[in-house]
């Protein structure tokens, strides 16, 4: 590997089966979630509404279950809470083969959604003792572009898939995903195992991760950034197609946009942004995730299709470009700012924020769209807001925003 190609990918080599893991993770995902809703209309009697609340419910009471893990983090190492979250999803996937009422689906998503919390509060602890300081952006930089393209070729998967529509093709898709976690599983076997250092003791437990009133304003914020994430999954393709009358493939080509972007622009961007502060980067994030929505709110306005259609694509194309400023940021700043000893507490309760927002998400911003695009753009747009004023807030107050990136 060349002096280059390691300024886009730091230290790949010796952690490979990591990042192979984390691809055929997002391969696996990316196959199910574009057709979640559609297989189990195919493959059950229930209607839409059972279904949505089967996965509702699931959501909700997946909620304790990163920071419960949290403690076992600290005390056993990422690792093995990793491999257990890859086995939980696996068999929730697998589940979901003989699922045929609404209590088995809501179990089986159960075991999905609480594997997903888990993993990811143990991912960024897993990355901070794999990355070395200064190194961190670009690794998280790296795993989200890894993350997207598995993403995008797991979508290239389940069209296949949907195009050939028998019950066999469904089937297919979710045993491919319940397989992708025993790879993962298995790969992850060779990954070190990211505990605290010797004579590190987790004194506080929960209650000094709870009286930390920096690291929850760094929540806080997290929350915000969260709930922008999901408005790509949630209200912009919607928009797009029903509310706005645009032709069905602009749901895919918001999402097409988003993938190539962040696949393949994230590690370029995080590598230019080599020295800048991080709360400052932040800040920048929610101005283009603002600009986005002011973009979507102006295509209502438009009087011809191709230029709402244009609007559309350029406000996704900013909205991205604030994913992808964000999302490195404060993945290293959550990691940087939790103590050794309870780094596992500290980012479970930091993905208790990502997994609250996926929670509340689907009904709050699909409620605010049925409102019209005067409502759901503005609100989202003070979303921003808020964020930013957090970011300048923690900029001030915590130490890792106030570094610049790519310092030791």
């Amino acid at each position: 590997m060349t002096t280059s190609d390691r300024a886009i990918h730091p230290l790949v080599a010796p952690h490979r089966r990591f990042v192979a893991a984390i691809l055929i993770d997002a391969i696996g995902t990316g196959v199910f979630i574009p057709v979640s809703m559609l297989y189990f209309l195919a493959t059950t009697s229930l209607t839409l509404v059972q279904v949505g609340a089967a996965l509702t419910t699931a959501g909700l009471l997946a909620l304790p279950a990163g920071p419960l893990v949290g403690g076992l983090v600290d005390r056993y190492g990422a690792k093995p809470v990793l491999q257990a979250a890859n086995l939980a999803q696996a068999l929730g996937f697998a589940g979901y083969l003989a699922a045929g009422q609404t209590w088995q689906i809501a179990l089986c998503a159960w075991l999905n959604s609480a594997g997903r919390a888990v993993f990811f509060g143990c991912y960024g602890v897993t990355v901070t003792a794999l990355a070395a300081p200064g190194q961190r952006e670009r690794w998280f930089g790296l795993l989200g572009s890894v993350r997207n393209l598995g993403y995008a070729l797991g979508g290239l998967f389940s069209g296949v898939a949907v195009t050939i529509g028998t019950h066999a093709g469904y089937a297919a898709i979710v045993a491919a995903n319940a397989l992708s976690y025993i790879a993962a599983f298995a790969l992850l076997q060779a990954v070190p195992n990211a505990r605290p250092k010797p004579g590190h003791v987790a004194a506080g437990g929960w209650p000094r991760v709870l009286r930390d009133r920096r690291y929850l304003t760094l929540v806080a914020h997290q929350l915000c950034f969260a709930i922008s994430l999901f408005a790509l999954n949630i209200a912009i393709p919607v928009y797009a197609v029903d509310v706005l009358g645009l032709p069905g493939w602009m749901a895919g080509a918001v999402f097409t946009l988003n993938t190539l972007m962040v696949g393949f622009g994230q590690g370029i961007v995080v590598r230019e942004l080599n020295g800048h502060i991080r709360s400052r980067v932040l800040v920048t994030g929610h101005a283009c995730f603002a600009t986005g929505y002011l973009m979507l709110l102006a295509a209502d306005r438009m009087p011809a299709p191709a230029l709402a259609s244009a609007l559309v694509l350029l406000g996704t194309g900013s909205y991205t470009f604030g994913e992808i400023l964000g999302g490195p940021v404060t993945s290293t700043i959550a990691a940087e700012s939790a103590p050794d000893a309870l780094r596992g507490r500290y980012l479970a309760l930091n993905q208790l924020a990502v997994t609250a927002a996926g929670a509340i998400a689907p009904a709050a911003l699909s409620g605010l769209l049925s409102t019209g695009a005067t409502v759901i753009w503005p609100t989202l747009v003070g979303v921003s807001i808020l964020g930013a004023t957090l970011a300048t807030a923690i900029g001030r107050a915590v130490p890792a925003a106030q570094n610049r990136i790519g310092d030791v």
